[in-house]
């Protein structure tokens, strides 16, 4: 028996199984049960009026395109913020950046609605109001390091062959980072960009403490659809937050590598 074990566990490829058992539990299982809801009526037949349900109110479809709204801005501010900052540690010595990178990891540490509460704190010290303004800055403050560790990661491992190949065919600083390093971080961009995209639409606890329940995104709504025991609705609506979300992906995907291609010819 042990002989057994023994040898069923020196074959690399049976060290996958755990990882396969987990995917299948916590990922597969959960995708299937999501959709099996969604098209499902009262009744146990099989129907669409979920999703003629969320387009007949335009409720939901307004907390769902506002959320986009939300998760667009966080993200745009996200990059504007992270990119400089990612290529400055990415231009610091290594001992230096891993400091500064830790710095800005170290708050991730702590759980997230730990950190939304003393954001909440900050505001009301500060005495400045909660709501649409604070939402924002509260999601740029969570999910910001999200941006500048894949981007940083990105910079930090290209080639500077490459930079010192433009320098010398007389690209000036502007051409070398436009034509050579923003391509060629496209991959990390992409990498946050999903980090905090996703995320920032489906989220509920942060949109609830800094507006004080005032401002739904469509992460709420699921919530209150599920605790209200509208298991269909709500499996519904995650299936067109998780449809919208892989467009998404396959998108900046696409536009990642064609970007990096267009860099490397460059």
């Amino acid at each position: 028996m042990q002989s057994r074990f023994v040898k069923f566990f020196s074959r690399r490829r049976n060290w996958s199984i755990p990882y396969v058992l987990f995917l299948v539990v916590f990922v597969v299982v959960p995708l299937v049960l999501i959709m099996f809801y969604a098209f499902q009526s009262k009744d146990g037949g099989f129907s669409l009026e979920n999703f003629q349900r969320f387009i007949n109110q335009p409720e939901a479809a307004n907390t769902f395109i506002y959320s986009i709204g939300i998760a667009l801005i966080t993200t745009i501010i996200c990059i504007l913020l992270g990119y400089p900052a990612a290529y400055v540690l990415a231009r610091l010595n290594s001992s230096t950046a891993r400091v500064v990178v830790m710095l800005f990891i170290l708050p991730m540490w702590v759980n997230v609605l730990v950190r939304t509460l003393a954001t909440v704190a900050l505001f009301d010290f500060l005495k400045l109001p909660l709501g649409e303004g604070a939402l924002i800055f509260g999601m740029v403050y969570n999910f910001l390091p999200f941006m500048i560790y894949p981007i940083y990661n990105v910079l930090q491992k290209m080639d500077r062959s490459l930079i010192e190949a433009a320098e010398d065919l007389g690209a000036t600083p502007r051409q070398v980072f436009t034509r050579v390093v923003f391509p060629l971080s496209m991959p990390g961009i992409v990498s946050g960009v999903m980090m905090v995209f996703m995320p920032t639409i489906s989220t509920f606890a942060i949109a609830e403490l800094l507006t004080m329940n005032n401002i739904k995104l469509f992460g709420t709504t699921i919530q209150e659809n599920i605790n209200n025991g509208m298991w269909h609705y709500g499996a519904a609506l995650s299936l067109i937050m998780l449809v919208i979300i892989g467009i998404t992906s396959l998108f900046t995907d696409s536009e990642a590598e064609e970007a990096a291609n267009d860099g490397g010819l460059l």
